[in-house]
């Protein structure tokens, strides 16, 4: 017999029951290999078998598992892995103790503790004042010539402050006309404050008059400075006045400052001169040069007209109802 007839020349349907676990079913049909190529295709199926039933059993096969962190009794910080249980190492010993130059001092207590009253304030909690005169000007007009002011002081914290304005006009060792105001202002927005107090008139030309105020003043879209007040007085009288001016950088110093104000009143006040409505209004221009940030001197021109029933009252007293003024002056804050 020859050595080619020892070997089977098919392989035998049942080979499973020789490989316990390699399938779970037999073949329905002989497949005709060699011995040895049988016995390693079975020994392939089993392997695959046994390690895909291991891997399906974990759950997290092929995935990282979640870390969490463990405080040992040195406060070293420990790594564990929740899925295999394993610590990693704890932070080695001889690394430096963040406490260990504190001298067992803590804040608060001991011989440097610094009470409990707080140490630190931050800039909104601090109180504040400053002092700008926009203008501080000598005016020359056809009538007479004189002096005129326009300021501002304030003191309080960043959202809320006591504010102090001030404008009037001075001629022949008089003063003709002043507007001064006591307000409170609170910050409503980042460059928004709206404004109440009082408002007190005073001068030889229309006499003495005590306002209640409100109000809002800041900087709108565009670097247009605002300021809107409405004012109420006694006899049901009530006045409005406008206020907006522009910085026009030509350089870095050298600045054109547009500017227009009107005023607004609800009724009529002959002795006064003062009519219904829009009563007078005035637009200028002005160009300063800032020596510094605090200090500028300027020169400007400006234009101011009574309307309305004022113009007629003016006329009937014999004053102009319109003048130009030509000015010349310093803006200086501190």
């Amino acid at each position: 017999m020859s050595r080619r007839a020892l070997l089977p020349s098919t392989f035998p349907s049942t080979f499973p029951s020789a490989f316990p676990g390699a399938l779970p079913f037999a073949l329905p049909f002989t497949l005709p290999v060699s011995p040895v190529a049988a016995t390693l295709l079975a020994a392939l199926v089993a392997l695959t078998a046994t390690y895909g039933q291991a891997w399906a059993q974990d759950s997290h096969a092929g995935h990282e598992h979640p870390m969490r962190h463990e405080q040992d009794d040195r406060g070293d910080v420990q790594t564990q892995n929740e899925g295999q249980g394993k610590t990693q190492p704890a932070t080695p010993p001889e690394m430096r103790d963040p406490h260990a130059y504190s001298d067992g001092y803590v804040l608060g207590r001991g011989a440097y503790a610094l009470g409990e009253q707080r140490q630190l304030h931050l800039a909104d909690e601090h109180n504040f004042g400053g002092l700008r005169f926009d203008n501080l000007e000598y005016v020359n007009a056809r009538e007479s010539d004189g002096a005129h002011y326009d300021m501002q002081a304030w003191f309080g914290r960043t959202y809320d402050r006591f504010l102090l304005k001030a404008e009037g006009d001075v001629a022949r060792g008089r003063l003709h006309d002043s507007r001064t105001e006591l307000l409170w202002a609170h910050a409503v927005a980042s460059y928004w404050d709206i404004q109440s107090g009082v408002r007190h008139d005073y001068g030889n030309d229309n006499g003495n008059r005590t306002w209640l105020a409100f109000g809002v003043q800041g900087l709108a879209p565009y670097w247009f400075h605002v300021d809107a007040t409405a004012y109420l007085s006694g006899g049901g009288r009530a006045a409005l006045r406008l206020e907006a001016d522009y910085d026009l950088l030509l350089t870095q110093k050298l600045i054109l400052q547009p500017r227009v104000e009107g005023n607004f009143y609800s009724k009529s006040e002959p002795e006064r001169g003062i009519g219904k409505g829009l009563a007078d209004a005035s637009a200028g221009m002005r160009l300063r040069y800032e020596l510094s940030r605090q200090f500028a001197p300027y020169i400007g021109v400006e234009w101011k007209r009574k309307f309305s029933h004022t113009a007629s009252l003016a006329e009937a007293a014999g004053e102009r109802v319109s003048d130009t003024r030509w000015v010349a002056g310093v803006r200086f804050w501190f």
